[in-house]
Order: C-alpha cells, then structure tokens, then sequence
C-alpha cells in the first residue's frame, strides 16, 4: 500500500452557531461541537483510507475558549499517522465572528478511526502517512506515544511494554 500525504485528506468544514446550537448562556454545547468534529474527522479518516471508518477513540478533548451564537467556525481534521486498521486525526476548532475578526483556537482533539472491509463488518489496512513538514513529522512521531496511552487506558497494553513512552520519560 502507498504512503499518502497528509494534505490529500485534510478536511476543513465551517458551521455558523445558531442559537438552537447554544446553551442558556449562548455558549455552543459541547457535544454538538464533539458531532462536528467526529464528522469533519471521519470524513478526513475516510478520505485517507478511501473506506468506510468508524470512531474509536476519542483523547482529551479540551474546550478552552467559548464558542457564542453567531460566531462562524472552522473545524481543521488532518491524518496524523496510521496504525495496522487504524489511524490518528488531529482536529483542531477556530473560532471568528462573521467578519473574520477575534480568530481563536478553541477547541482540539485527537481521534482515532478504524477502517473497515466493502462489507464494513471487519477492520481493515490502512495506507501508510508520509510526513512532509516538521510539523508533520512532530505529529507522526507524537502519535506513537499517543497510541500507547490509549492502549495503555483501555487495559489493551501493559505500562511495562510502552516502549515510546519509556523512552521520552526515562531516556531509554
């Protein structure tokens, strides 16, 4: 299977806050911006994989600044690496109000998706990711370290058997 560059599926997907989206305070709701993102997400994950994908995980999801009705949001997903079936999405949410003016970051976090079979009931190979920046490489070498605390939290990997982690606390 070919490497794919990370820009082949970077997915960039904008919605306007309405007040059916907020809360009592006019603050978006934070599960209807988790949707968005597991969409803007999957769509990045599949277009990757060109198949079907489904949510696996989902990593410490940070709301740090609020999102008010009538602010326009961008929500970034880029392939970050890819696993044996799976692969990590980084997404990350900007905010603005209608005149581009007050740009933030919002909101990030790390999702990771399976790829499924053309009957979609059995996992599937991923392509591999080619980092091309640094940026890009800093993520690719991240997601390792990333994966084994995810393994690690679900009770799939013993803390002993991580190596990546070993390494960049302990320099082994």
């Amino acid at each position: 299977m070919e490497a794919k560059k990370i820009s082949e599926s970077e997915t960039i997907m904008t919605e306007m806050i309405m007040p059916n989206d907020t809360n009592p305070l006019g603050n978006l709701m934070g599960g209807n911006l988790l949707r968005w993102m597991d969409i803007a997400g999957g769509i990045c994950a599949g277009k990757h994989c060109e198949k079907h994908t489904v949510t696996a995980s989902v990593d410490h999801v940070s709301f740090q600044k609020p999102i008010l009705v009538g602010d326009v949001i961008t929500i970034k997903a880029s392939v970050t690496r890819a696993f044996n079936t799976s692969i990590e999405v980084y997404v990350e949410v900007f905010a603005a109000d209608i005149k581009g003016k007050n740009n933030r970051l919002c909101n990030n976090a790390y999702y990771t998706f399976v790829a499924l079979d053309d009957d979609t009931k059995r996992p599937t190979k991923v392509p591999p990711v080619l980092p091309l920046s640094h940026e890009e490489q800093e993520q690719y070498e991240g997601a390792m370290r990333r994966r084994e605390v995810r393994l690690i939290l679900s009770k799939r990997m013993k803390p002993e058997n991580a190596s990546n982690l070993k390494e960049l606390f302990l320099g082994k």
